[in-house]
């Protein structure tokens, strides 16, 4: 016998094609639990992306702050003071110290890709009788939009913006009954207020982000916000996205400031991420689980049903290796047919569900990932789940004597 093992796959084809109507119930309960492994895989894949890409896009990945003021008691104290009350100090504009120093050291600082400063504070924006309080993050368009990518927002008018422009959420627009080219009187708490045209109205996927957010040049937040020549915040990109955290605490652990990960401030995304890949887990086991079973059941039937064609076989000269290998390839057979042909049903039905399934607007709901990875992964693991399931009855098949079996 070779490597193919010929007659163990004849034997083992045509005890299936003559036990035909258990072999179409098995392989019909294969295919509809691969399928249902293959959607489930591939909606949770997919929301999965859209969801870190619409992060990624809207967020810097690892953002570099002032540290937190702290107010501390004096050191020396006559031992019979009484300690008065320590208050939070208030939370002023501050500008990172060093900052030029320490956004080189991060261009140089393996991994990172793009180094953005900026300058993030609060303001008044004021349109006729109406105003709204908001948040300035002033930037250099040029960098900052290879980390936040504003542009891709953009519902009205244009990204590109000069010192007297400004960007405002949609919903701060629709607030101020504002458009594009209509003028905004910002003004901060500083004393400092200037008109801005508005230039561009984006859409970041958050009302209460829209509602507040509101991009400037660098140097007009600088202006405002009477931080001349300083940043509040250095911006990062990186290559590895999911090595933000670790990132950040190494940057907090060499630099006298505060950094956070788009990780840390996005924990309730991954604690439900987390918590919908451990749901799809169970359901795959589970499925898995019957699906075996089922292998396991309609093998042992087989077998009882063939004990005296299994001694005919034995008595013929066939090895127990032999026999064992036949039942072991009728469970490989079941398994990858059901496979092939639930790997199809449920890639059609994540298809159908994503073409038919449309926000109120008519766009899709979320881009579609179904790559050929997923299908080549389902159809491998059921096909080792059933020669794995295959193995009991296959051990009992080889077991059985000759003699014994054909007196039945």
């Amino acid at each position: 016998m070779n490597g193919l093992f010929p007659f163990e796959l004849i034997a083992a084809s045509r005890f299936l094609r003559e036990g035909r109507m258990q072999t179409i119930f098995i392989i019909s309960g294969i295919m509809i639990g691969v399928a249902v492994i293959v959607f489930m895989s591939a909606m949770l894949a997919s929301m999965q992306q859209n969801f870190i890409k619409r992060i990624l896009t809207s967020q810097p990945q690892v953002q570099l702050l002032v540290p937190e003021q702290i107010a501390r008691p004096l050191r020396m104290q006559a031992p019979e003071t009484e300690t008065a009350l320590i208050q939070r100090p208030t939370q002023r504009v501050l500008s990172i110290d060093q900052w030029p120093k320490i956004r080189d050291q991060m261009r140089a600082v393996e991994g990172v890709m793009v180094v953005s400063p900026s300058v993030s504070g609060s303001a008044l924006a004021v349109r006729g009788n109406a105003n709204r309080a908001i948040s300035i993050v002033g930037m250099d368009p040029a960098v900052y939009y290879e980390i936040v990518k504003i542009p891709d927002y953009i519902v009205a008018g244009d990204a590109q913006i000069d010192t007297d422009d400004i960007i405002i959420g949609t919903e701060l627009a629709r607030d101020l009954g504002a458009n594009t080219g209509d003028k905004l009187t910002v003004r901060a708490a500083s004393g400092s207020s200037r008109i801005l045209t508005i230039k561009g109205i984006v859409d970041l996927g958050n009302k209460g982000v829209n509602q507040r957010a509101t991009f400037v040049m660098l140097r007009t937040a600088q202006s405002l916000l009477s931080l001349i020549g300083g940043v509040t915040t250095i911006d990062l990109r990186i290559d590895d996205v999911y090595a933000a955290e670790t990132l950040a605490q190494q940057i907090q652990a060499s630099i006298p400031i505060q950094a956070d990960s788009w990780i840390k401030t996005n924990a309730q995304f991954f604690t439900a991420v987390h918590a919908q890949g451990t749901a799809n887990t169970l359901i795959r086991l589970f499925v898995g689980l019957s699906v075996a079973s089922g292998i396991a059941a309609v093998l042992v039937v087989s077998v009882i049903q063939r004990s005296k064609d299994i001694g005919i076989l034995r008595a013929m000269g066939t090895s127990r290796s032999q026999v064992l290998r036949i039942f072991l390839i009728q469970g490989g057979l079941l398994a990858l047919i059901g496979s092939l042909f639930g790997s199809a049903l449920g890639g059609e039905a994540a298809i159908l569900y994503h073409n038919y399934t449309r926000q109120a607007d008519g766009s899709e709901l979320f881009p579609l990932v179904l790559g050929p990875g997923l299908f080549v992964g389902s159809v491998l693991l059921a096909t080792l789940t059933g020669v794995v399931a295959a193995i009991v009855p296959a051990l009992r098949a080889a077991k059985l004597d000759p003699v014994v079996a054909i007196r039945g």
